[in-house]
């Protein structure tokens, strides 16, 4: 699903051959040969066994012998979420130097309202646009260009909450038409605002933090739709590794099993959790259940099925 108003997350690179570097430096860390003896040795079969000791085990730093790197569009709320993971690195579009998401609207709303817009400037454009008595899918396709929206305003078809966002682009193209530079017009703006990142982790901050954290259905749900998009991104490209990535649920039960399971097992009832309850402090009957929730919720607003 395409859809404009919700984030978006996509691997742009990494560091080929990872699954079979980590397995390879695990097995480095009780062997006396060379690391290149080892992975020249090393099958994917075997690779695959020292990946899922690894995760049993909780035996971390060999899988920080990896890079994926991210492109993520999303919210300055999930943004500020985004960036306390320390063990990442990010580079964000400075609002500073950049209005490129607000000048969308205005290009959209031009497009929409039609007529002769060649005298007007992005205020009288914007004044238009929230004068104007749009439907809600319309007003949507332009608020989307500029802003994330939450599904609770799609669901409730709240064209008030859609034109507050727009009254925050024209308070600030009025701020830079009186001279206040960019720096200072952009603390008008809602934290509803699109920005683009780029985000770099390694495995072990991916598996064992970022995903168990951010996919857990008490995550908010922009970042916890961001966190489902890296690991769908993350299991096509590795999927020795990150099969195994979920909600700390997932995290927890495969610490204390003998043969640790994959996500996919444990929502398709091949594999029961045992753990007596979550970190999240929800009991076992419910666990389940929980993780299911949460991977529905991403697929149905995302993906539409």
């Amino acid at each position: 699903m395409d859809a404009k108003h919700y984030p978006s997350a996509k691997l742009i690179a990494r560091l080929e051959g990872s699954g079979r570097l980590i397995a390879g430096a695990a097995k480095l860390s009780i062997s006396p040969r060379e690391l290149e003896d080892i992975l020249g040795k090393m099958g994917e079969d075997k690779a695959e066994e020292w990946v899922r000791e690894l995760v049993r085990r909780g035996h971390g730093s060999p899988l920080e012998h990896s890079l994926y790197v991210f492109e993520v569009v999303c919210s300055r709320v999930c943004s500020h979420q985004l960036v306390r993971h320390r063990h990442a690195s990010f580079t964000q579009l400075s609002q500073r130097y950049s209005d490129r998401y607000l000048r969308g609207v205005v290009a959209r709303a031009r497009e929409v309202l039609g007529g002769d817009m060649s005298g007007l400037d992005e205020v009288a454009v914007l004044d238009k646009l929230i004068g104007a008595d749009l439907d809600f899918n319309t007003l949507l396709s332009i608020v989307g260009e500029g802003f994330i929206v939450p599904p609770r305003v799609i669901e409730s078809k709240d064209s008030f909450f859609l034109k507050k966002l727009v009254e925050g682009v024209r308070n600030y193209y009025i701020s830079l038409r009186s001279g206040v530079g960019y720096e200072d017009a952009r603390f008008l703006l809602p934290q509803a605002v699109k920005t683009r990142l780029v985000f770099s982790a390694n495995a072990r901050e991916l598996l064992e933090v970022f995903i168990p954290l951010r996919t857990c259905s008490r995550a908010q749900w922009e970042i916890r739709w961001v966190a489902w998009m890296v690991r769908e991104e993350l299991v096509k490209a590795e999927p020795m590794v990150f099969k195994y990535a979920g909600p700390r649920c997932v995290l927890a039960e495969n610490r204390v099993r003998a043969n640790p399971c994959s996500l996919e097992d444990f929502i398709e009832g091949r594999c029961s959790f045992t753990i007596e309850r979550c970190p999240e402090l929800v009991p076992n009957p419910r666990i389940r259940d929980c993780l299911v929730s949460s991977v529905t919720d991403y697929l149905r607003n995302i993906h539409g099925i």
